[in-house]
């Protein structure tokens, strides 16, 4: 099965861009704060205690407990788009005798590849990462000046076997489908889409929203004097209200797209008509398409919405929500947030484009031009830009409102409206022309032959 594996790798390398990508960034996002607690360690006590600020552990695990938690949302949602590409296939061995356990084999094979291939170059990445982040801490005098990375290879190794933990477990979910149903029926599916949520998602969605609304009455019940763990307990409830949308993502993204598609289908009464029927009747790829979207809006205007409301409520008192070192370890974490979910982003709407080239094969066959199949990926990007920032705006305000209560005891935050609009033209700006050049892509090539499987 490895020998197999290798094989898809070879022969389909584009399949697998986006997982590698994800590990990648997930192993160095490990390596980073493994190194970081490990220079805690080994630096002598006397040595740590040598300056005033939070500590090198506190920073690391404030930072680490969030990064580490959308980098494995990251890795499962690239895991997902890679089997997805391989559906057809792994359907095709179903049909030539192949057992459940070898497709599920042939699928470990292939995440475990991936993630040895990029493990050197993660951990090396997240042990440079790790000295310059210390560095910086050193020169704003919040670690110690004795405080080194240690020259060990234990950050890397651990970042490895979480990585390699996490990979092989969303691999067993997700393979799980396709390896367990009637040959004959898994290539009938790798065609169809199932548009409705199961009984037992929505019952975890639910479940999943309801931790997420215990965290945020956790962050609004902080007293003002503990605004970092408000904070942290908001920006953490934030990502699992994100995860809820992601698990009921196939309803509430076609309850959206319902109500926004009307003034598409005004505006574009061809092109909108037909992006809405797309978008409402495969309504798992329209969630697969939000989802990132919301996470990218999501965390970003939490974070900015927190510190906006922060700093506001201090006023021109200095502490330690408005210092500028606080203020430049909450830029930091955003940047490193909004890179995970910005690869996120661009991973899932080029998979999701990508997939659909027999479809506009088929349409081209029926007398579609290019120019218009181009207009409904307009309008369908627009659309879904439009529900996931929603989505992610519904959740930022959610958690804002709690960490505002907790800051100056009214659940209205202060918002920067210009930081705002510039998180929404981000969105855009990934959105849109990530699925026209995707789709530039996919329209290309004759119909005939890629409606027979030809061009896949």
């Amino acid at each position: 099965m490895i020998l197999l594996a290798l094989g898809q790798l070879r022969r389909r390398p584009a399949a697998f861009v986006g997982l590698a990508v994800a590990l990648f960034l997930a192993v160095a996002t490990l390596t980073l704060f493994g190194s970081l607690f490990a220079a805690h360690i080994t630096t002598p006590a006397a040595a740590r205690e040598a300056t005033t600020g939070p500590g090198l552990m506190v920073i690391a695990g404030a930072f680490g407990e969030i990064a580490v938690l959308v980098a494995f949302f990251v890795v499962v949602n690239a895991l997902g788009f890679a089997l997805r590409r391989q559906h057809r296939e792994l359907a095709l061995l179903r049909t030539i005798a192949a057992t459940p356990r070898q497709v599920r084999r042939l699928v470990r094979g292939e995440v475990v590849l991936t993630t040895l291939l990029v493990a050197v170059p993660g951990g090396a990445v997240g042990t440079a990462a790790a000295q310059g982040f210390l560095t910086e801490l050193q020169r704003r005098e919040m670690a110690a000046p004795g405080v080194r990375v240690p020259g060990t290879p234990v950050p890397v190794s651990v970042a490895l076997a979480v990585a390699l933990a996490v990979g092989l477990t969303a691999s067993a979910v997700a393979a799980r489908r396709i390896s367990r149903i009637a040959p004959a029926a898994a290539l009938t599916a790798s065609a169809t889409e199932h548009g409705r949520a199961g009984a037992p998602r929505l019952l975890a969605a639910v479940g999943v929203l309801v931790g997420g609304g215990l965290l945020l009455r956790l962050a609004a019940t902080r007293t003002a004097e503990q605004v970092d763990k408000a904070g942290q307990a908001a920006l953490l409830g934030s990502l699992v209200l994100l995860v809820a949308v992601a698990l009921a993502g196939p309803l509430v993204a076609r309850v959206l797209a319902a109500g926004l598609g009307t003034p598409v289908r005004v505006l574009a009464p061809s092109a909108g008509w037909l992006a809405d029927a797309n978008l409402r009747g495969y309504a798992r790829r329209l969630s697969s398409a939000v989802v990132p979207v919301a996470l990218l809006v999501g965390l970003s205007g939490t974070m900015l919405i927190m510190t906006s409301t922060a700093r506001h409520a201090a006023g021109t008192a200095a502490s330690s929500v408005t210092s500028a070192t606080d203020v430049w370890l909450r830029q930091a974490e955003l940047a490193l947030l909004v890179c995970f979910a910005a690869v996120s982003t661009v991973n899932t709407l080029v998979a999701v484009t990508a997939e659909r080239r027999r479809e506009f094969a088929l349409l081209r066959l029926v007398g579609a031009t290019r120019s218009q199949l181009l207009r409904m990926l307009t309008a369908e990007a627009v659309l879904t830009t439009a529900v996931g920032v929603l989505l992610g705006m519904t959740v930022a305000g959610a958690a804002s409102a709690a960490f505002s209560t907790a800051v100056n005891g009214s659940p209205s935050p202060s918002l920067p409206v210009a930081d705002c609009w510039w998180i929404v033209a981000g969105a855009t700006v990934l959105t849109v022309p990530g699925i026209l050049a995707t789709g530039l892509w996919a329209v290309r090539g004759p119909a005939a032959e890629l409606v027979g499987g030809g061009g896949d």
